[in-house]
């Protein structure tokens, strides 16, 4: 009983200690989210080179051309997109990342009896509107994708109407988040099931089950798209209840499991040098959080020993001041959605401290001040570029979800259930 009330009180302390920091991220949250609202959630995005008009205007097709347009956009230290009359656009994973941030400050100011100059809720609402409005027609459910053409590398040119399970995911846990606030967004959240079992060709292989990414795959396997289409079906399962949802989520993480390395990680493709990326800092980062989410609402002892590995290996991607890895062997670029990432899978792992760390090294680093962000830091330079969804939407998401994990009670985080507001189940 005595140890019961010394951890009674040590956790008490740390909440007071925590508050001051609490209230920084609450305010640094409605500066974000007052940037975004500002350029109404419009912006630059990290690989839209081909939506410049100089591209569209040559005469001929190509796809050197293409990814040149595409990459030289992408990589200066200086933001070449003005120049290339590149054009502004609202992103659908973007969107949707504001959309819950924007929630989460909703219920923050509703639970304080606040009163603000924005009608938060409504900006909610027509943020998720905009998400149905502009979802890829002709599929067999809900889903979205890129709002720009995506040069590939085997030839094939990624559409805007073309969706992908990655984009997909968090617009389905943005409509399941606020399914309070009207019946039709859970039913187009449902929606997106069909759309990741008919047209991403969900497929069961002899140690569990894989999806397709998007609609221009290679022969390859992108792993972190397969744990985001489990974490989009474990979402839909809190909701819902339907243990086809949860069936089809496990034998989708239980290959994934499989392809874990002896260091913890995983790489970007299988096989490995399908990409030229290795075992980069955001994409682990994603596979981490699906399943920590199924220890969240399923099984917290199917997947222990996949998870203590790849957060150990996860946690050696930051330095010791919060600075992100760009993978297992590279530090440089210091990338803020790696940042992001990280503070995410930290807060969700209740290393609250650590995350934290995570923030502080952003607002010393990539902050530029008045709620907006830059894109990378390089080892001798620094890409003072602000993309809407890669910074500013991803650090949004990023800061309502520390606060709204981290301020709740020690015995809700156990099982903090970010899809808390709506789990009525059918």
């Amino acid at each position: 009983m005595t140890d019961q009330r010394a951890r009674a009180t040590a956790i008490d302390t740390a909440a007071s200690d925590s508050s001051l920091m609490d209230r920084e991220v609450v305010s640094l949250l409605r500066k974000t989210l007052a940037y975004g609202r500002r350029h109404d959630y419009t912006g630059w995005d990290y690989g839209d080179g081909m939506s410049s008009r100089l591209l569209r205007a040559l005469p001929v097709e190509s796809k050197w051309l293409n990814i040149a347009f595409q990459e030289t956009v992408k990589r200066p230290p200086i933001n070449l997109r003005p120049l290339f009359l590149v054009e502004q656009r609202r992103n659908f994973k973007g969107t949707a990342l504001f959309a819950m941030a924007n929630r989460t400050l909703y219920q923050l100011t509703s639970r304080a009896g606040e009163h603000t100059d924005v009608d938060v809720r409504a900006e909610t609402i027509r943020l998720l509107d905009w998400l149905l409005d502009n979802q890829c027609p002709g599929y067999s459910g809900f889903c979205g994708g890129h709002q720009h053409r995506l040069q590939h590398l085997n030839g094939r040119i990624g559409d805007p109407t073309d969706p992908d399970v990655v984009s997909t995911s968090y617009a389905v846990r943005a409509l399941l988040s606020n399914a309070d606030l009207g019946d039709r967004y859970l039913q187009e959240a449902r929606s997106a099931a069909r759309f990741v079992v008919e047209n991403l060709d969900y497929r069961e292989v002899e140690d569990g089950a894989i999806i397709d990414y998007h609609l221009n795959h290679g022969d390859h396997y992108t792993i972190n798209a397969g744990a985001l289409g489990a974490r989009l079906f474990l979402d839909l399962y809190v909701v819902v209840g339907d243990e086809t949802y949860l069936d089809r989520a496990t034998a989708l993480l239980d290959h994934i499991a499989g392809l874990q390395t002896d260091s913890g990680g995983w790489y970007y493709r299988d096989p490995a040098d399908a990409s030229h990326l290795s075992m980069d800092s955001h994409h682990n980062g994603f596979v981490i959080e699906s399943f920590q989410r199924y220890a969240e609402v399923a099984d917290d002892s199917r997947y222990t020993d996949t998870l203590e590995r790849a957060l150990s290996f996860y946690r050696s991607l930051f330095e010791s001041d919060g600075a992100p890895r760009f993978d297992e062997s590279a530090a440089y670029p210091r990338d803020i959605h790696a940042a992001t990432q990280g503070i995410l899978v930290f807060t969700y792992a209740g290393e609250f401290d650590r995350a934290r760390t995570v923030i502080q090294w952003v607002l010393d680093n990539l902050y530029v001040g008045d709620g907006r962000y830059y894109f990378r830091k390089h080892r001798f330079y620094t890409q003072r570029i602000t993309l809407m969804r890669w910074c500013q939407a991803w650090m949004a998401y990023a800061l309502a979800e520390h606060f709204r994990v981290s301020s709740q009670e020690p015995l809700q985080r156990r099982r903090q259930l970010p899809l808390a507001s709506c789990q009525s189940r059918e």
